[in-house]
């Protein structure tokens, strides 16, 4: 009888100092500038009332903003000063999420969470989209993280608006405008939904080795040595750098594979049937890998060219393997290069090298 009075009284004191906490508690009220969201198609907010073919389906931005209201006050000029950053609302900075690349300003931007402000002015403001995040209001923000700066012109509403909102105008399928709307002030911003992606300067870039190398520039020959100058053996491959790095063991692991470069698989085009390691390899393009060792590399052509190197290659796309001994280069190669160097009257070898450290592919022409 004890135990179980000592077993309630522990269970009520349990109770009650639950209910104590309990009452620290404070829920907030609403807030005097309530938020909102706005998204774009309109509709997709409603994603799951929408058919899998109904083209609003699928979401391509959502804003989040705190609505401040004007409660007869001048806004624009006063309220919200001219020449300062604005966090378009109040409270959080406003957060917009690009669920798709767009283009702002002329400037390409990658889908991502952002935030934005605006810069007023009576006549026009410069909207800027920050990769800045988790930040109240525009004091002390860190410009330098600005990705777009975008000049636009103030309009002048009929009607009154007494909560700041934002909303979207469709242009056609490829564009519409971000609408801020706010006392009788408008401000559109223009977003192309299918920006052009253009690539920027490559840090491993692009080249090529061709054999015979005359072929490459077939223009230029006199016509008696046309015969001499047709292409039989091209690599195209990405160029990476040392950059004082250690590269065969540390950045490239023993025994591990590789593109033979960097970015795409490295491509090697034979224009006529070869002979590698005893097998015949047909005429076409080809992937070119190589296993690392760390006295020999094995070469691995391969018919998975089209690939952004080694993972998930099938090992039954392999066309033929062929071991070849790592020898030191005459002077250091601060970045990977190709040699397609004549070995014979009817062999060529593909000599690659990197760091101090080279190894030859031989390859038998017809």
């Amino acid at each position: 009888m004890k135990l179980r009075n000592l077993f309630l009284l522990c269970c009520i004191a349990l109770i009650s100092l639950t209910d104590v906490n309990a009452q620290k508690l404070k829920f907030s009220k609403l807030d005097a500038s309530p938020m909102d969201a706005a998204h774009y198609p309109r509709r997709a907010a409603f994603q799951n009332y929408l058919g899998e073919d109904d083209p609003d389906r699928t979401q391509k931005i959502k804003v989040l903003y705190c609505r401040p209201n004007k409660k007869g006050r001048d806004v624009f000029g006063t309220l919200e000063p001219f020449g300062k950053d604005w966090r378009l609302g109040a409270n959080e900075a406003t957060e917009v999420t690009f669920f798709s690349p767009v283009e702002i300003g002329g400037e390409y931007i990658a889908a991502g969470t952002y935030t934005m402000f605006a810069q007023l002015y009576s006549s026009n403001w410069i909207i800027k989209i920050s990769s800045e995040r988790f930040i109240g209001g525009a004091e002390n923000r860190d410009i330098t993280k600005d990705v777009v700066a975008v000049n636009v012109p103030t309009t002048t509403v009929p009607k009154e608006r007494e909560e700041f909102t934002i909303g979207f105008q469709k242009i056609d399928d490829g564009n519409c405008n971000m609408v801020f709307e706010w006392d009788r002030t408008r401000v559109s911003l223009p977003i192309n939904l299918n920006p052009v992606s253009l690539a920027g300067k490559d840090k491993s870039p692009m080249d090529l080795v061709q054999y015979p190398n005359s072929s490459r520039l077939r223009n230029y020959q006199k016509p008696e040595d046309l015969d001499k100058a047709v292409a039989k053996v091209r690599v195209v491959y990405s160029r990476p750098q040392m950059n004082e790095r250690k590269v065969f063991g540390e950045l490239l692991k023993y025994g591990e594979m590789w593109r033979i470069g960097a970015n795409e698989t490295t491509e090697i085009t034979f224009f006529e049937d070869v002979t590698i390691n005893g097998t015949k390899v047909k005429k076409g393009r080809y992937g070119l890998f190589a296993k690392v060792n760390e006295d020999n590399w094995e070469f691995i052509i391969h018919k998975n060219v089209q690939s952004w190197g080694t993972p998930n290659h099938d090992e039954k796309d392999n066309v033929v393997t062929i071991t070849a001994k790592t020898e030191k280069t005459p002077s250091t190669l601060e970045a990977l290069s190709m040699l397609l160097v004549e070995n014979g009257s009817n062999q060529v070898d593909l000599v690659v090298g990197w760091e101090n450290t080279m190894a030859r592919m031989p390859i038998m022409l017809k």
